[in-house]
């Protein structure tokens, strides 16, 4: 039981951080569970939504082509242009 309660408070740290860098608290959630719960995954991948967000890109598609581009910005930019 201390191991689960441990990852937990790591899991509410993580998400705590992330939250301070001003991301919505349910894209916060989301992200840490699509991304198995590394912080730094979805980190990558919630300053790139915003990105592509902020150019106009709709919030759908750019987190399918994330997920499918694995983060890779570059990779994935093409892909939204493409759309």
């Amino acid at each position: 039981p201390g191991c689960l309660l441990l990852q937990f408070l790591s899991y509410l740290a993580a998400c705590d951080r992330l939250l301070k860098q001003g991301y919505e608290e349910g894209q916060v959630e989301e992200a840490m569970e699509m991304f198995q719960y590394s912080e730094k995954k979805a980190a990558e991948f919630l300053h790139l939504l915003t990105q592509f967000n902020d150019m106009g890109f709709q919030q759908k598609e750019i987190k399918e082509v994330l997920l499918l581009c694995g983060n890779q910005r570059e990779k994935a930019l093409e892909e939204l242009v493409m759309k």
